[in-house]
């Protein structure tokens, strides 16, 4: 791959249109651009948790989803080409599997929060979610590849048990939700 982005202002985007990988234009505020935005912002939010202090063995597993992330990005970039595969749902699977299989059951739902990586990851799970929305708006109106989809869900279940991970770690834990609680 040759050096891709040899100008960055273009100026060809000042009609509110943006170019895709396969040289086709569409508008800014299309599905398949609101969709690889929020993927992109996860990815941003998956930097800032990688700058903060992690437990032994994490952060690899972290920069590995960071390149998933930018791989799923090309996908949508590029109408009908696809690098996700069931591969990459199997490591997430192995890594949910790996980090759950040490934490206590949940008997309440939890609050965002507790120690900094935590909340951290908590954003990460959040934006995570609005990506896998934004990928299925996009998938009733054009094909996208279902590990895409898949890919997404299953990480955002990583991000939840991370962030209960990432809670014990700093020598915390689970911030309970108290139903009826009075302010």
């Amino acid at each position: 791959m040759g050096n891709r982005l040899s100008k960055i202002v273009t100026r060809t985007g000042d009609d509110g249109s943006t170019g895709l990988g396969d040289g086709s234009r569409v508008a800014k505020d299309s599905l398949r651009i609101h969709a690889l935005g929020d993927v992109d912002e996860l990815n941003s939010q998956l930097g800032l948790l990688l700058c903060e202090g992690l437990p032994d063995g994490l952060a690899p597993a972290l920069l590995q989803i960071q390149h998933d992330l930018f791989d799923l990005g090309g996908e949508l970039c590029i109408p009908g080409h696809t690098v996700l595969t069931d591969d990459h749902l199997a490591r997430l699977d192995g890594w949910l599997e790996q980090y759950n299989a040490n934490l206590p059951p949940l008997r309440e739902f939890i609050l965002p929060g507790g120690s900094r990586t935590a909340a951290l990851a908590h954003v990460c799970r959040t934006v995570c979610r609005r990506a896998e929305r934004s990928v299925v708006m996009l998938d009733h109106e054009e094909a996208v590849n279902p590990a895409a989809r898949r890919y997404l869900n299953r990480l955002s279940d990583l991000f939840f048990v991370l962030a209960r991970v990432l809670n014990r770690a700093a020598g915390g834990e689970d911030v309970l939700w108290k139903n009826g609680r009075a302010s």
